[in-house]
């Protein structure tokens, strides 16, 4: 058990991209429920996951998450068409990213969560912050502190991107 430094647990910061269409309503259905869930997670409305920007994930990195937690409509039920599809190929991106730069897999998680789903998104929700607890704090910011350029960087990332890799509609 990873402790801060003065004695208590380590509580794990986590960003969470979600939907608005279905995740977020199934967070807010949980809060409604009052089904109870860690408060770790710091919510991040967006209008679909297929919107969240690898960018994002790597700044929330950068600026001090220790995970990050992206949740949208299950595939094939997108308000958006087929944009969860675009998120689970920029989630295998980050992904296969993240593990070059060392950072441990159960920091990211990808959970497709209706919004009557509530209990569903409450239960990965507590599963991915014992999963990160249990791997410590990532303190990625203070590692980089030789190199003041990394949020260009990070936010230069968008824009290579959406050269490689994807059509712009």
């Amino acid at each position: 058990m990873h402790r801060n430094n003065d004695g208590r647990q380590f509580e794990p910061k986590i960003v969470g991209f979600f939907c608005n269409w279905c995740s977020y309503r199934a967070a807010d259905l949980a809060g409604t429920a009052r089904i109870h869930y860690a408060p770790n997670v710091r919510i991040v409305r967006v209008m679909c996951s297929g919107r969240v920007d690898p960018s994002f994930v790597l700044k929330a990195f950068a600026l001090g998450a220790d995970g990050v937690l992206m949740a949208g409509c299950h595939p094939g039920e997108c308000h958006y068409i087929e944009q969860n599809f675009k998120t689970m190929r920029r989630f295998k991106m980050l992904q296969y990213t993240l593990g070059h730069l060392g950072i441990e897999p159960e920091r990211l998680r990808l959970v497709w969560a209706s919004a009557a789903e509530g209990q569903q998104l409450a239960n990965a929700i507590d599963e991915m912050v014992e999963q990160v607890r249990a791997a410590g704090p990532l303190l990625w910011p203070g590692n980089w502190k030789e190199n003041e350029g990394r949020l260009e960087s990070i936010e230069r990332l968008a824009q290579e991107h959406a050269e490689a890799v994807e059509v712009q509609a």
